[in-house]
């Protein structure tokens, strides 16, 4: 019988058991490279399949793009628009598995898009029965024609001048960062070993052969060899670091496959938009869509799509981005967000696939798709693709891994019926409040820890910061007030007003250094605007 996931993480040496594990570790089926969305999907699908699997992240999970998304669980009308049946019909499917799996942080999300014009309700109304179509019975909700009157009840401050009605549909919405932590830690369930702050620095060839890699624990320095049968490059918009890796070690010349897109969200107070709707703008000035998505009660703005050429960790928005988001949103809005309402902008790399002539431009053009390529030696790459099919893309790495003949044949649990932890049925929103409620059936383990009637501030309690570092792998208070709380998302000050007692609380907890200078400066970089 597997441990649970408490059980199986113990303590606050967690960190030191890990590490020795993975130092004293023979050899594996498969090795993973990045804790982001795709990293751990796979991970946990190999798992469940019976394979032994490690997982490095050189920094936290979630760190990059995948604590950065929309918070949105959707089939994508956009691509339907494009016409990319194929893509949406997937993510329809993969968008009910998802809701179904982690129903307490994972919720159905109505969206309504207001009519301005005579012609947009029946035109983008029959584009959304369509996709109503395309869910089946995996639709959460019918497509509605509303009124005028009934587009104000939704959406109670949008622009009431032309208004003359709008559409509503159904999507999903979720805590990105948060369902990756119930990734790793339901991977770990399954028996798979997971370490972040753990840097794959090298791989390791035999003959021309792909048969490990080195690694390095960023807390103490030491340097390990892992030896696998399979090794997955999900290292997201890092991965033709490793692919040139690994052409060198082998004499092939590597071609980049991935061309970075930005994306800048920002976040206002809830009065801008107080309600349970999200507000979506299929076509604004430039031909972007916008979106207004209320979120653990807060109001997300966003997003950009704008080509970058750096793979900074932490990237800064452009100046005419933030224009672009305020001055868009203004003319939807009875009341205008201006530079000053801001209390947070965060801003992710999205991983998209260029074609093998792609030399650069606009992004938009580019595949959303995800791609999985195996090399010459043997290592298998896998990116693009978004949060919403990342237990597809997991399932058919798996395939083009045995089809390579990298993993033999198995067929353990499928992870399309498997419960991630903390799953339960939960009558809350996520566009409410965070609290408690994000632990789902793991709530009472948290209050059960010292500290659980200290509030400290935006929904997190001692206890939670507790919580994080003996069971969720947090390390830093980065950890902490970024992607375990999302506080740093959602309010930048609120965040460093409460970041000295969260390190306080961690410097007890884990006896390190919780980096609480570091996240200072981070909370600055989400509050400043770019000049």
């Amino acid at each position: 019988m597997k441990p649970t996931t408490t059980e199986f993480l113990p303590a606050a040496t967690v960190r030191g058991e890990l590490v020795e594990r993975l130092s004293r570790s023979g050899r594996y089926d498969m090795a993973v490279i990045g804790g982001g969305a795709t990293g751990l999907g796979v991970a946990l699908d190999a798992a469940a399949r019976g394979f032994s699997v490690v997982l490095v992240e050189s920094h936290d999970f979630a760190k990059g793009t995948s604590s950065r998304a929309t918070k949105l669980v959707h089939g994508g009308v956009r691509y339907l628009a494009q016409g990319n049946i194929s893509l949406v019909r997937e993510a329809l499917h993969e968008r009910t598995t998802l809701l179904a799996n982690a129903p307490h942080l994972a919720q159905p999300l109505p969206f309504v898009m207001p009519s301005y014009k005579f012609w947009e309700a029946p035109f983008y109304g029959l584009g959304l029965k369509m996709y109503d179509a395309l869910a089946g019975k995996a639709g959460l909700g019918p497509t509605e024609f509303l009124s005028r009157k009934e587009t104000l009840g939704c959406l109670p401050t949008v622009r009431t001048q032309d208004l003359k009605g709008g559409v509503k549909y159904w999507d999903g919405q979720f805590d990105d960062a948060r369902l990756a932590l119930a990734l790793a830690r339901t991977a770990a369930r399954e028996g798979a070993l997971l370490v972040n702050y753990c840097a794959a620095t090298g791989l390791v060839h035999e003959d021309g052969k792909l048969v490990g890699l080195t690694v390095q624990d960023q807390e103490t320095g030491q340097c390990i060899d892992i030896r696998a049968g399979c090794v997955v490059n999900a290292a997201g918009v890092w991965v033709d670091q490793l692919r040139l890796q690994d052409g060198q070690a082998i004499g092939r010349t590597t071609t980049p496959m991935v061309a970075p897109s930005q994306g800048v969200h920002i976040v206002v107070d809830r009065s801008f938009l107080p309600t349970d709707h999200a507000m979506l703008i299929p076509k604004t000035g430039d031909g972007r869509v916008l979106f207004a998505v209320p979120w653990l009660g807060k109001t997300i703005l966003g997003t950009t799509d704008t080509p970058r050429n750096d793979l900074a960790r932490e990237p800064l928005p452009f100046s005419e981005e933030v224009e672009f988001i305020l001055g868009e949103t203004g003319l939807y809005l009875g009341r205008a967000p201006g530079a000053a309402d801001i209390r947070s902008i965060w801003v992710g790399l999205r991983p998209l696939v260029k074609p093998p002539d792609e030399d650069g431009g606009s992004t938009q053009t580019l595949s959303r798709e995800h791609t999985v390529l195996v090399s010459k030696s043997g290592l298998v790459t896998v990116t693009g693709g978004k949060w919403t099919t990342y237990r597809a893309m997991a399932e058919d790495v798996i395939e083009r891994c045995t089809a390579a003949r990298l993993l033999p044949p198995r067929i353990g649990v499928s992870t399309e019926h498997l419960k991630l932890v903390g799953a339960c049925d939960s009558s809350h929103k996520i566009s409410e409040a965070p609290g408690a409620h994000l632990y789902g059936s793991e709530s009472h383990l948290v209050r059960d820890l010292p500290g659980a009637d200290r509030q400290l501030g935006g929904g997190l309690t001692e206890a939670m910061v507790r919580f994080a570092a003996r069971y969720e792998y947090a390390r830093t208070v980065e950890d902490v007030l970024a992607r375990r709380s999302r506080l740093l998302f959602l309010d930048a000050a609120h965040a460093r007003a409460v970041a000295a007692d969260v390190a306080s609380v961690l410097r007890q907890e884990t006896g390190i250094d919780p980096q609480l200078q570091a996240f200072l400066a981070l909370c600055d970089q989400y509050l400043a605007l770019p000049r």
